[in-house]
């Protein structure tokens, strides 16, 4: 089986190739109608011998069977599909919904094509187990670590630290990353408080969420059995002219080096270590996070979970 594209100024027609259209059914093929900034999908029938597929254009899309074949079923769902070498303005119109499944739960704007997210309903009752939760001094950092979420976060360990400085807080990550500078936010604010912070890791605890989990008060960080914990170097990109990116390379070394020496702080590990793991992508399960020295115990049992561990010497 094999995918053949054909182009136009105005169209792109995707067929699926049998090696023998004899003896299966006829192929469908996904053309792409309409203008390149806006291009819908249509299904049309043919079979095309394999091998004989045109080489002219410059659209390039690579597709597996499987999804090919689903979006052929699906047609009065499918949006836009995703696509290389095209103009800044076709990019921009672009969907991954070929790739990402809809989500059941968030009805779709059909004017947009767009997902409309949770109903004011669904929102105000999260909110609501949010508030519950953050009187029992819990705090959730979920998503990805970003100002407008970093500046809650702030505000929430300065009101309980205001309310009672002898009680601990409990911050419950689930964060695949994001902002250096917001992150560090949250650091400083959980080392200027006077409460002890006891991070735990559910779900995904990747770059700056991994770094705001072994940030926890020692002793008092915590994961649960199946989450994953990843460590890696700062991300990030910059244009313009040779003085400006020597700029921003320059304060990306600063972040490298910041954020790798309280890496070794918290784990104990040596900073040549921590330089060489974080310099690609580096996971690790709960219990070898434990031994990597990011937490100090994972829950087995949540009524015996948050006592504290003796602190390491």
């Amino acid at each position: 089986m094999a995918i053949a594209t054909t182009t136009s100024s105005s169209s792109l027609t995707i067929r699926l190739l049998h090696p023998n259209p004899n003896t299966n059914p006829a192929p469908r093929s996904l053309q792409l109608l309409s203008s390149r900034r806006c291009a819908r999908a249509a299904v049309a029938g043919g079979a095309v011998p394999y091998g004989a597929a045109p080489r002219r254009g410059i659209w390039s899309i690579r597709w597996n069977l499987f999804l090919a074949l689903r979006a052929s079923r699906r047609l009065p769902e499918m949006g836009l599909v995703r696509c290389h070498g095209v103009s800044k303005a076709a990019r921009a119109c672009v969907r991954d919904d070929l790739v990402v499944p809809r989500s059941p739960y968030f009805p779709v704007d059909s004017a947009a094509g767009q997902e409309r997210g949770p109903s004011p309903m669904v929102m105000e009752r999260f909110q609501s187990v949010v508030s519950q939760l953050f009187q029992h001094r819990i705090i959730r950092c979920g998503g990805p670590v970003e100002d407008d979420m970093a500046n809650i976060i702030v505000a929430q360990l300065l009101y309980l630290d205001a309310i009672d400085p002898t009680k601990d807080i409990i911050m419950y990550v689930n964060s695949p990353g994001g902002s250096v500078t917001a992150g560090m936010a949250i650091f400083d604010t959980m080392k200027h408080i006077r409460p002890d912070v006891s991070t735990v890791c559910i779900g995904l605890a990747a770059s700056m969420g991994a770094f705001l989990l072994s940030a926890g008060t020692k002793g008092k960080r915590y994961s649960l059995p199946n989450s994953r914990i990843m460590i890696h170097q700062p991300l990030g990109g910059a244009q313009g002219q040779e003085t400006d990116l020597e700029i921003q390379a320059n304060e990306m070394l600063h972040h490298k080096a910041n954020l790798n020496g309280y890496l070794a702080y918290h784990t104990g590990q040596p900073l040549d270590k921590i330089n060489v793991d974080t310099d690609r992508d580096y996971f690790m399960s709960a219990k070898e996070a434990k031994e990597y020295g990011l937490i100090d115990g994972v829950i087995m049992n949540p009524l015996k979970a948050l006592q504290p561990l003796p602190a390491s010497s």
